[in-house]
């Protein structure tokens, strides 16, 4: 049975709520979709481990998710791992591979100043791929850096125990400020899944500045992957699911969260 006659169900892997963001924008333009939420709290953050380590750990917990759950497309929502792992889950797997890249490409086409600020893991900040994007794609830009390891981990506590942290989006904004081309800057691209969903957090710290993430492109290439297929959207709304890896149940916090979204833990 082909995606044409069916549901199709796609899997959204992250270490963590950073699969949220993705989904809530698959979520928008695909209703009809079932969507298996995967949150792998044994491997957060993906950001500090070793590369290639970090391979073998997302391959192998992939494969433990699709052996218990089919699937038509799997969406890697996570910056740090997607240039490392998407090569041996392309080779290894029979279905689909979207993953997630800084979305440097829109920000330069949005920007009027030139000066674009660059938020992200320490690990992103400091990959040759990232140096390439913006290479190819805002060459005439002047990209101001800040790479944080608190910001994912204060974005898990706020949405696993409801922990606020004014501190940790401050320190952001002072870290953007300490350049000499801050006053110029309109327009920041957020490069970790975790951080649109601190969006408004940011963004009372500093106003005015348009925020650019993947979201709304990795929706539209699942789209265009899926029609390329034969899929035709239907009118019934799709079942959102949630998997944790490394954590037996979500945390009242998340619970509630979640059902805010319309997704329930899944029985595998």
């Amino acid at each position: 049975m082909t995606v044409r006659d069916r549901t199709p169900r796609i899997v959204i892997f992250d270490s963590g709520v950073g699969s949220l963001s993705i989904g809530a924008e698959i979520h928008a333009l695909l209703p009809s979709l079932d969507l298996l939420y995967v949150m792998d709290r044994g491997g957060f953050p993906y950001g500090l481990w070793q590369e290639q380590a970090l391979v073998e750990h997302i391959c192998q917990k992939v494969h433990e998710v699709l052996r218990a759950q089919s699937a038509d497309m799997l969406v890697m929502a996570c910056n740090s791992a997607s240039t490392a792992v998407l090569p041996a889950l392309r080779e290894q797997l029979s279905i689909p591979v979207v993953g997630v890249v800084p979305a440097i490409k829109p920000a330069a086409a949005h920007s009027r100043s030139r000066v674009i600020g660059l938020l992200a893991t320490p690990g992103t900040v400091a990959r040759p791929y990232t140096a390439k994007l913006i290479a190819d794609f805002a060459p005439d830009c002047c990209v101001i850096p800040v790479g944080s390891a608190e910001l994912a981990p204060a974005v898990e506590a706020l949405f696993w125990h409801g922990d606020d942290a004014p501190q940790v989006w401050r320190g952001i904004a002072e870290q953007f400020h300490c350049h000499p081309r801050a006053a110029a800057m309109d327009t920041v691209v957020l490069a970790c899944t975790h951080f649109p969903l601190v969006k408004d957090q940011l963004a009372r710290q500093l106003p005015k500045l348009a925020w650019i993430d993947s979201g709304q492109a990795i929706a539209r290439r699942v789209q265009q992957l899926l029609l390329d297929q034969g899929w035709q959207p239907t009118p019934v709304p799709g079942r959102q699911f949630l998997r944790l890896l490394g954590a037996r149940e979500p945390s009242e916090v998340l619970s509630q969260r979640l059902g805010e979204r319309g997704i329930v833990l899944s029985g595998h």
